[in-house]
């Protein structure tokens, strides 16, 4: 039988905490519960997640990590973060549903989009 190292019991009792915080969360909330913040990394000339869905009132923050200036521009010029240099981070909250595709203006290849749902779910 193997012996447990202080290396293996330490990754038992973090894999019980986990196990243990997921099991004490309530199940089947569904509701939106208030406004939320999600990040969007700048990174390797990429939005990272590319896509994210939040519902009107949330917030989302962009975090540029690369080394070039970014911007994180609306295609219909709605809304734009501004130029970007490492390090620095711009919020934009959302009030109403909709799908915003947009783009850094500095490195066009660059693409993400936000979908705004329904405050209602779906």
């Amino acid at each position: 039988m193997r012996r447990l190292t202080s290396l293996s019991r330490r990754r038992f009792g973090q894999g019980l905490g986990a196990s243990l915080a997921l099991a004490s969360t309530p199940q089947g909330a569904t509701a939106h519960d208030g406004p939320h913040v999600v990040t969007v990394r700048m990174s390797r000339f990429t939005f990272v997640p590319a896509g994210v869905e939040i519902r009107p009132g949330d917030t989302v923050i962009w975090t540029n990590e690369d080394l070039a200036p970014h911007t994180a521009t609306a295609r219909d010029d709605s809304w734009e973060t501004g130029a970007l240099e490492v390090g620095e981070s711009q919020r934009i909250t959302f009030a109403a549903p909709g799908e915003f595709q947009y783009f850094c203006a500095f490195h066009p290849h660059m693409v993400g989009s936000v979908s705004v749902l329904p405050s209602g779910g779906g």
